[in-house]
């Protein structure tokens, strides 16, 4: 069998994340608890696993490429290139949807400081797990921690293991009941700090175009199989009765299996294909702020069902993303270009 390269993560990263654009969208979709498709509409949630994966690995490239060379300034250049890209979209779509919020029932912003913390960091995420767009803070204090992460593992690779003690703080966090308590509430940000970490340490595999041989394929196979199966069975047979934390510990060997067998079935895909899922990945961002509160909902209350509902907000979402992408690109070139001078 011919080796499986690390290095297809980097080549397909834009189809991979159109395509864990799509899952995203399916999990969001409302379905019937007893829905037959219930189990796979649900398991639509490991895109974002994929996203943070993927992101870690793009991470590790921008690092290893010059930007830890200068100390202090590197740290200071590299917050300013990643927020650069996410902060124009997510303060116009944020702001599109807590100030009128703010302005009526006042559901999720009672006063104008929790109003611009809401716009700026989505503060009450971090105070009680408002879901209304948390993958964009939970993104952004992952970007916070990142590069400290990759100088520590660039200097000392044995801290490469680190990701196991980012399981082991999801249990802690479920079970140790003090640490429940306090920081119980954002469990669906800790529980993806491992895979994102993970995503870290595989960038240098990617970078270095390291292979698998190709016998690996039947373990990422046996993992595969062996991940999705149990996350199928837990969400249509006991979904609501186990803590979510454990299931996304399976989405771990789902996600890094997955994106190496996708890779595979995207080496042999055709070139439309490609060329559309690379459209939908370099939107993504601005798909996940549009989809869900500014398309998906206001259809979903006429009841069309699932199918038409998911089609129609893909239809939808994505001229709007790609406008709203046009919109920002300006901002996002001034702020790398700044941020590139600086360096310089």
């Amino acid at each position: 069998m011919s080796p499986l390269p690390f290095s297809d993560i980097s080549r397909y990263r834009g189809e991979l994340m159109g395509i864990a654009m799509i899952l995203i969208i399916l999990f969001h979709i409302p379905l019937a608890r007893a829905d037959a498709f219930f189990g796979l509409h649900r398991l639509g949630n490991v895109g974002v696993d994929m996203f943070f994966f993927l992101s870690g690995m793009g991470l590790w490239f921008a690092w290893t490429k010059g930007e830890s060379a200068h100390g202090a300034s590197a740290f200071a250049n590299f917050y300013r290139r990643r927020f650069a890209r996410i902060m124009p979209a997510w303060l116009i779509m944020a702001s599109l949807f807590y100030v009128p919020d703010f302005l009526g029932p006042r559901k999720y912003s009672p006063s104008l400081i929790n109003l611009i913390g809401d716009i700026t960091i989505n503060l009450d995420f971090w105070r009680y797990d408002e879901l209304t767009f948390w993958y964009i803070p939970a993104l952004m204090a992952m970007y916070v921690i990142a590069p400290f992460y990759m100088e520590l593992i660039r200097r000392h690779p044995i801290y490469r293991w680190l990701p196991v003690l980012a399981i082991m703080w999801c249990v802690i966090v479920q079970w140790v009941l003090p640490i429940h308590h306090a920081v119980g509430h954002l469990e669906i940000f800790w529980s993806r700090v491992p895979i994102f970490l993970i995503g870290i340490n595989v960038g240098e595999q990617v970078r270095s175009k390291q292979t698998l041989e190709g016998s690996a394929i039947w373990l990422l196979l046996l993992l595969f199989v062996a991940a999705f199966a149990s996350s199928l069975y837990l969400e249509q047979v006991r979904h609501g009765k186990f803590p979510l934390f454990a299931e996304r510990m399976l989405y771990i060997p789902l996600t890094v299996a997955g994106i190496l067998l996708l890779n595979m079935l995207l080496h042999r895909s055709p070139s439309w294909l490609l060329r559309s899922l690379s459209f939908v990945g370099g939107i993504s961002l601005e798909t996940y702020l549009i989809h869900v509160h500014f398309v998906m909902k206001p259809i979903a209350q006429y009841h069309l069902g699932y199918w038409p509902t998911f089609l129609l907000t893909v239809l939808i979402s994505l001229p709007l993303a790609w406008l709203l992408s046009k919109a920002v690109k300006p901002i996002v070139n001034i702020l790398a270009h700044q941020s590139s001078n600086r360096k310089s």
